[in-house]
């Protein structure tokens, strides 16, 4: 009897302790990836990369890229290592001119939103630019949502941070999509460089952000409004310049779905497992 009571007194003890520790922690849970990210291995070889990337404990995959694979194709390959697909990224012009093709393929991989990162544009980025956008992208979605039962999310990249009026052509996004049909995908990285601050648009327009794009800036480096840095200047989470701690419980409050790591630097087979122990160590 005393055996019993002592196991049954270590498990509790255990179990407390336990869900205490897991509830100090800032992000508890295993990011999700971005399949640009692995874009050079899995042009070489998907299954040798998703089994890779399934080693790591990644389930929540963004895929911008079939790497000539079918969709359906694609989808099994995810199902055989317990993975998934929750946002599909294609280009405006396929968003554009193969919307049905496009909400047909985020289907078949089990997608919940589709995302565009890009929108063809004279530099500098401007009004006629945005506002274009802002039409397309309600039509689009909207489209996305009646047929296919899915979100669309434009992912922003810098240059729609010019300013306009009182705030900026990206406020001016946010402001006249039609959130029954747009939403959005914050790029961290590409919310800072132009001067802008991702905790200040996640508490402004809160749950218009469903997705996020987790990544850092090398120290050193100055922004601007191009839209574009050198790969090199992507470094681990915690090793540069954003603040993650506050931009993840800002997130946190904004209640974002779905986050995923995104490293274009050359080095990011090192810099991934590094950014996934630094997400683990942070604590409330």
């Amino acid at each position: 009897m005393m055996i019993k009571q002592l196991t049954f007194s270590v498990l509790a003890f255990l179990l407390f302790f336990g869900n205490t520790a897991a509830q100090t922690l800032l992000f508890p849970d295993t990011p999700g990836m971005v399949s640009y990210t692995y874009r050079n291995s899995f042009q070489q070889d998907v299954a040798a990369t998703l089994d890779t990337l399934q080693a790591m404990g990644i389930k929540d995959m963004e895929f911008s890229n079939l790497f000539g694979k079918s969709a359906a194709e694609l989808r099994a390959m995810l199902d055989e290592r317990g993975m998934y697909c929750s946002s599909f990224g294609v280009s405006y012009q396929d968003l554009m001119n193969k919307t049905d093709q496009v909400g047909k393929d985020a289907n078949i991989l089990g997608a919940k939103y589709v995302r565009v990162a890009w929108i063809p544009h004279d530099t500098p980025f401007d009004l006629a630019a945005a506002e274009k956008a802002i039409a397309d992208f309600n039509m689009a979605g909207k489209i996305l949502k009646d047929k296919f039962d899915l979100v669309f999310c434009y992912h922003n990249h810098g240059y729609e941070f010019h300013p306009h009026e009182v705030g900026t052509l990206f406020d001016l996004m946010i402001q006249k999509t039609d959130p029954n049909y747009v939403s959005f995908e914050m790029d961290i990285l590409w919310t800072f460089f132009p001067g802008a601050d991702p905790v200040y648009y996640l508490e402004k327009y809160g749950d218009r952000f469903k997705l996020m794009h987790l990544k850092d800036l090398k120290k050193g480096v100055d922004g601007n409004l191009s839209g574009g840095t050198p790969v090199k200047n992507d470094v681990a989470l915690g090793t540069g310049q954003l603040d993650i701690p506050a931009i993840l419980i800002a997130a946190k409050k904004a209640n974002v779905k779905h986050y995923y790591i995104e490293d274009e630097s050359p080095t990011y087979y090192k810099q991934v497992p590094q950014s996934m122990e630094y997400l683990k160590s942070l604590k409330k």
